[in-house]
């Protein structure tokens, strides 16, 4: 089998996407990789189509420079607008991530689902059209404005995002949802503050894993894997002060700054 320690290249609107980033790496540690965090242009989440494959084209551009192998764009409003655009443009493997509402729509007992995700994401046809697969399902949709600029802010733990969530998860609690499906990187580091609002009964969900599985899935198939059994190097870079991804990343590398 071939050897091909080329990088793993990921970005997102942000510092989100490396709730993905630890997926991967916990799936493949021996793997090198890159993240770009585009910060400087966050939330990605009421741009325009335009700007969003503006932006996601820029990035993918960035990152081949660095010799990606294959890319996972570890933004769901990235992905469910602009994927296809980005897949017909560049040669090399491109990963999707888009909100996990298969998986809880299957395992649903209540057949009430929620769904938290920017309001991009929300409005892609590619999300609609996912719904449509569940027609015995209801989603009660939310787009989570500010939650990504607190994140962004260091202010994950604040009361600010505290009451915000609270007020964007009691009208679904109060329909009896059973899953909480969380539709952008940003949200998986909202699991502690979350856990404290919805009770046990309510599943919380996201993308990560299924994104790491999928990632593998197509090295291995494209003879893309790195086999030599070495600890893999792990680069991340921001367009925006390193402190907030220097403390999601902690222990895993250091955050540089960059010009982009």
């Amino acid at each position: 089998m071939n050897n091909d320690s080329r990088p793993i290249g990921l970005f997102d609107s942000g510092i989100g996407g490396t709730s993905i980033w630890h997926a991967v790496h916990k799936l493949m540690p021996y793997e090198n990789t890159i993240f770009l965090g585009d910060s400087a242009h966050a939330p990605y989440g009421q741009k325009s189509k335009e700007e969003l494959l503006k932006l996601s084209s820029k990035n993918v551009e960035w990152l081949l420079k660095k010799q990606a192998k294959i890319i996972i764009i570890a933004c769901n409003t990235a992905t469910t607008n602009v994927v296809s655009e980005l897949r017909q443009i560049y040669k090399v493997p491109i990963i999707g991530i888009e909100p996990a509402i298969k998986p809880a729509a299957l395992r649903s007992k209540t057949g009430k689902i929620g769904v938290l995700a920017t309001q991009r994401t929300l409005d892609s046809s590619k999300y609609i059209e996912a719904q449509k697969q569940f027609p015995q399902t209801c989603f009660i949709n939310q787009a989570g404005h500010k939650i990504v600029p607190l994140i962004e802010a260091g202010k994950l733990h604040s009361e600010e995002l505290f009451q915000l969530l609270i007020g964007y998860l009691t009208p679904m609690l109060e329909q009896s949802i059973d899953y909480l499906v969380l539709g952008c990187t940003h949200y998986p580091y909202l699991r502690p503050v979350l856990e404290k609002i919805v009770p046990k009964n309510v599943k919380i969900i996201d993308s990560g894993e299924a994104i790491a599985l999928q990632t593998k899935r197509i090295l291995e198939e494209n003879n893309l894997l790195k086999t030599d059994q070495k600890t893999g190097e792990f680069l991340f870079y921001t367009n925006k002060e390193t402190a907030v991804l220097q403390s999601f990343i902690e222990g895993f590398g250091r955050a540089e700054k960059i010009d982009f």
